[in-house]
């Protein structure tokens, strides 16, 4: 009450006030106002450059239960007990994307980032790093799919505006012919990790065998202790939102945070 001005007998609002204020928020892309804020303010004070960047992906579990994964046109599966969280018998069925959906969130997808992994309903979230401060300058959350990640990566890298060539370190997911060869129409120096299994990789030796793509490789392993911040501190290992919109705003706002809080950091070396 202090804090929004109230004295001891006033009226309070409806707790749906805060839901329809958090909609604006939404609505408004508030999320990326403030990331891109926050990146303004680390760019005045020196500390971004406009030359080196990483890129990568997490995954980012939905707000859902496997129980939700229905089929989209069919019978529910038998359900074993009763209750309102009865078990269900999925034994014998195949579930995927094209026949099945959540019925708690339609949006989320069900996805695993490697093979060997659990399968889970999830977003994927995507961030762009700055190699030099370890920043993340831009961040997004989509769908769960195979092209998900590289995709994304172009969205954010597009929107970098420079007068010269940029890199791009990343992992082996994101060598592949046609997002390489995308990067270049762009003016963007694809440094990133050959994937040489059983393949050729896209991205040229003559490339991989420089200084600057080494020093690359080294520098894309940050960002995953921005994913790390984001999960264990954040709260982003599992969305308590529901729809991808809402997911999105909640982990671009993630990423502002870990910014702000490694800000200090930065201007104290």
């Amino acid at each position: 009450r202090w804090f929004v001005g109230l004295e001891v007998d006033d009226a309070v609002w409806d707790a749906s006030t805060f839901a329809k204020n958090r909609d604006r928020l939404v609505d408004h892309d508030v999320g990326k106002a403030l990331l891109s804020a926050v990146v303004r303010q680390a760019q005045r004070m020196n500390l971004v450059s406009d030359e080196h960047f990483s890129v990568d992906g997490t995954l980012i579990q939905a707000w859902a239960s496997m129980k939700s994964f229905q089929p989209k046109d069919c019978p529910k599966p038998p359900s074993a007990g009763g209750g309102s969280n009865a078990g269900v018998d999925f034994r014998g069925t195949k579930r995927s994307n094209d026949t099945h959906e959540s019925t708690t969130d339609p949006e989320c997808r069900l996805y695993k980032k490697a093979k060997g992994q659990e399968s889970k309903l999830a977003y994927l979230g995507h961030a762009l790093m700055e190699n030099r401060s370890g920043l993340a300058v831009d961040g997004c959350v989509t769908q769960a799919n195979g092209t998900a990640e590289r995709d994304a990566a172009f969205e954010m890298i597009d929107v970098i505006k420079t007068d010269g060539p940029i890199t791009l370190g990343a992992d082996k997911g994101y060598d592949a012919a046609e997002f390489v060869e995308r990067l270049g129409t762009a003016r963007v120096i694809p440094h990133i990790a050959q994937n040489t299994t059983g393949r050729r990789s896209a991205v040229a030796d003559r490339i991989a065998k420089t200084p600057a793509y080494a020093l690359s490789q080294l520098a894309r392993k940050r960002i995953e202790e921005i994913f790390g911040w984001a999960k264990e501190i954040g709260g982003m290992a599992q969305t308590k939102f529901r729809g991808r919109a809402r997911v999105d705003w909640r982990f671009t706002m993630t990423l502002a945070a870990y910014n702000l809080i490694r800000l200090p950091k930065l201007v104290a070396t």
